[in-house]
């Protein structure tokens, strides 16, 4: 289990992420969800290793992962909400790099990318330079390098970004699937319809702090609505969104 307590980070005295806490259980999907600057990107990077929190701890399996955080990166996989990727190896170059920078034996790193190249419909640019993939191709090549070493949580920002609607389905299909062999996913989005129908429960920030968290069903019914967009937009949005949709128009116009 993946355990958050009571996570803050600040900048220069002001919270970024303002005393967060929640848990993730084995075959659980959490949407963590929240306007821009409402702190997701900010708890990731302290999830993966890449921000040191201010205060707080990260439990996993109920060890704090500052003790030992090489160990718990090795049982992680991430996708990050910008593909930076070297541009000038090859997907099938870059996905070997990233299995043994895992440690994988040769063999079983050399079986699993090939086939993973050929099932996301990568296997006949298996050789181009990542600089001429599209957005989407460099989509696959990360959710495959994050798949790769067949970790034990998934931590996820944006991964929709840029796939069409095939790959789309086949992501939404694969989270249920892993779900269900026991992974646990922490799903950053902004994609609400998406984070709807996969996940589990949801976890909606604004100003860093956490404003509901809950089952999507749970939360639209407490709150009245027919579905998440209705609910993350009443806890997040503080004005009318037609009314500042009216005032911009008029701005423009005038």
């Amino acid at each position: 289990m993946l355990e958050v307590r009571v996570l803050t980070k600040l900048y220069t005295g002001v919270p970024a992420v303002d005393r967060v806490s929640f848990a993730i259980h084995p075959g659980e999907i959490l949407g963590y969800l929240g306007p821009n600057g409402a702190g997701k990107s900010t708890t990731v990077k302290m999830l993966t290793g890449l921000l040191e929190p201010t205060s707080g701890h990260i439990l996993f399996h109920g060890d704090d992962v500052r003790r030992d955080l090489k160990s718990f990166q090795r049982r992680i996989g991430y996708v990050p909400e910008e593909p930076h990727l070297y541009p000038h190896l090859s997907g099938r170059e870059y996905l070997q790099l990233c299995g043994r920078l895992r440690g994988m034996p040769r063999l079983t790193l050399e079986r699993k990318m090939d086939e993973l190249l050929r099932l996301v419909g990568l296997w006949e640019d298996r050789h181009s330079p990542l600089a001429s993939y599209s957005k989407g191709m460099r989509q696959k090549i990360l959710l495959m390098a994050a798949l790769l070493h067949d970790p034990e949580l998934l931590i996820l920002d944006e991964p929709f970004s840029g796939l069409d609607v095939n790959a789309s389905m086949i992501l939404r299909s694969l989270l249920g699937s892993l779900a269900g062999h026991g992974k646990m996913i922490l799903y950053s989005s902004h994609v609400l319809e998406v984070v709807e129908k996969v996940c589990h429960t949801v976890l909606i920030l604004r100003k860093g702090q956490v404003v509901a968290h809950d089952s999507v069903a749970h939360l639209r019914e407490l709150m009245s609505k027919s579905t998440l967009e209705g609910v993350f937009a009443q806890l997040t949005q503080p004005e009318d969104t037609d009314s500042i949709a009216r005032r911009i128009l008029d701005v423009v116009a005038a």
